[in-house]
């Protein structure tokens, strides 16, 4: 028998903070929902879009999947983003930001309308070798 408490914090599942930014994807017929690295990681076309990530500073904020040469691009038309302290390879939208919600809404556009400049095609997962056993 599973204790009382297990129960209740079973039966309280809360939605994701962020959640309202990936609903506008659902939708996409490409949509993939991931969890990564204490994120949730949005995905169309198989390219990694968006990371939702809503832990601590510097993790508690939206990140912009995209690669350095498209990096000014992203941040002239969006002077909020910076180069995340920890991924530099990515954007971060900090949700610290006064115009967090404004800024991160318009990246969730652009992800759905696929703008070049968002997305990275993920590496291909490398296979374990085998063990074998005696």
């Amino acid at each position: 028998m599973r204790p009382r408490a297990n129960l209740q914090r079973a039966a309280i599942k809360r939605p994701h903070r962020y959640a309202w930014l990936w609903e506008p994807l659902e939708t996409d017929a490409t949509f993939v929902l991931r969890s990564m690295f204490g994120t949730k990681t949005a995905y169309l076309d198989g390219k990694i879009m968006l990371c939702f990530s809503a832990g601590e500073e510097p993790w508690r904020g939206l990140l912009v999947c995209t690669d350095r040469e498209r990096q000014p691009g992203l941040i002239a038309e969006f002077p909020e983003l910076v180069p995340h302290a920890i991924l530099p390879k990515w954007l971060y939208l900090p949700e610290a930001s006064d115009r967090f919600e404004a800024v991160a809404a318009r990246l969730v556009r652009l992800a759905r309308s696929r703008d070049p400049r968002l997305g990275v095609i993920p590496k291909p997962k490398r296979k374990r070798p085998s063990r074998v056993r005696p």
